[in-house]
């Protein structure tokens, strides 16, 4: 193992990601996925609460319920809202590391522009005006990094410039920001607008600036259904995260219908009494079968034992919710988004676990599920519950082996660099 770890390659990688987190712009995305960790842990407790109390397992309310729908308020305006709240971060940590005079006011302005790309007005037929909040989740955050960019920018350029609206030396300086930020919101708004508006127009009001983006990534990918392109699909889905692209929602509104389609056929066989047939979707859910996508929950689990404080503190508010398959916290903690270490093994553990999979369902080990089930379940119930099997439960934790093995080395590596960098810090204090 010493030797993979001293390795050419790992060397590259360790330098590459040592770079790559020097970098203002990717240094403050990292340092806005890490400070999301109270609004996802709030949203992840609602989400489970939800999960736990509702028919699926205690049968204390049922899903749509007035109890439900309060309980479940806090997931909505936490991760339901993420892209939001990473605009806000980000556009504040950009533009402190760009050495900008007021951050927290860049930040207002990056989420102002962003709101007038992804949230949507929508009036209904009594006059009440609501918003889309479809792209305020993490299906707008890849936007939302753009969005940050170029309004970030547009207003270095303006304080580079001076192009701004002066006050008199006695005004208070959260007044002389405030008046500052005008041009620079306004010259940022037009432009978002016009953008907006060009793609809304060309396209006939068929997309927005982010549907559009959704759908380009998505429509090539309808065709790939066989075992080959499941393969392919969730491999692109884990890149596309990696790059802080929101993959398995964009791959879910292809694989759910096909999943649904294949329960629903495989019922009326069992019905029948006829063989269950393995339809390729069934792989798709060992992209995220242990631990969310990616299969993070090894990732959590070895870091329980971390001397890194950071890998600790996450892992330990990350395994519980990463048996739920909610793997947020690590996710954005750790980070893996634009962490080469991570995205490696990120990436490569699925379409490994997929081939397990694939081969237990091949000497029958595992069965074809036929019973639709899509609660959020802890790991093997979900399985338990479509087959009534108990060995599609325990394939659950078998995919954690391939996983960790693939995990362990360049958890390692990433360990080993944070230690470095926390070692350095508590020195210079």
């Amino acid at each position: 193992m010493e030797k993979l770890f001293q390795s050419k390659f790992m060397i590259k990688l360790q330098d590459f990601g040592q770079k790559l987190g020097s970098n203002k712009f990717l240094a403050a995305l990292q340092a806005a996925m890490m400070s999301l960790m109270g609004i996802i842990m709030v949203g992840a407790i609602s989400q489970i609460i939800c999960s736990v109390g509702s028919e699926t397992l205690l049968g204390l309310f049922k899903t749509g319920d007035s109890v439900y729908n309060i309980l479940y308020l806090p997931y909505q305006f936490t991760m339901n809202s993420l892209s939001l709240w990473v605009v806000a971060l980000f556009g504040y940590n950009y533009a402190k590391n760009l050495k900008m005079k007021s951050p927290i006011m860049n930040a207002v302005d990056a989420l102002v522009c962003f709101l007038l790309v992804a949230g949507a007005l929508i009036v209904t037929e009594s006059g009440l005006t609501t918003i889309d909040m479809t792209y305020l989740g993490a299906q707008g955050m890849f936007i939302g990094f753009i969005v940050v960019f170029l309004s970030v920018r547009i207003e270095k350029l303006c304080a580079d410039k001076n192009i701004r609206i002066k006050m008199p030396d006695v005004v208070p300086p959260f007044l002389q920001d405030g008046f500052a930020s005008i041009i620079p919101l306004f010259l940022s708004a037009v432009f978002f607008l016009i953008i907006s508006t060009v793609v809304t127009i060309s396209t006939e009001g068929t997309y927005s600036i982010c549907s559009g983006f959704m759908a380009l990534l998505s429509t090539p990918l309808g065709a790939l259904t066989s075992v080959p392109g499941m393969f392919i699909l969730c491999i692109f889905g884990a890149l596309l995260w990696c790059f802080g692209i929101h993959g398995t929602m964009i791959l879910v509104p292809i694989i759910m219908p096909l999943g649904i389609q294949a329960a629903v056929a495989n019922g009326a066989a069992h019905a029948a009494g006829e063989p269950l047939v393995f339809y390729p979707v069934a792989l798709f859910g060992y992209m995220a079968i242990a631990g969310g996508t990616g299969n993070t929950l090894p990732l959590a689990l070895l870091g329980l034992r971390s001397k890194s404080k950071q890998i600790s503190a996450v892992a330990k508010i990350s395994a519980v919710p990463g048996w739920f398959g909610i793997n947020e916290p690590l996710t954005f903690g750790m980070p893996i988004m634009y962490n080469p270490v991570l995205c490696i093994p990120y990436v490569l553990n699925i379409p490994v676990v997929m081939l397990c999979a694939l081969i237990l369902y091949q000497v029958g080990f595992l069965q074809p599920a036929w019973i639709s089930i899509s609660a959020l379940l802890p790991m093997g119930m979900g399985q338990y519950l479509s087959t009534l099997r108990w060995q599609n439960a325990v394939g659950d934790y078998l995919m954690l082996i391939p996983a960790t093995l693939i995990y362990y080395p360049f958890f390692k590596i990433y360990e080993k660099q944070l230690i470095a960098k926390e070692t350095a810090e508590a020195a210079k204090a």
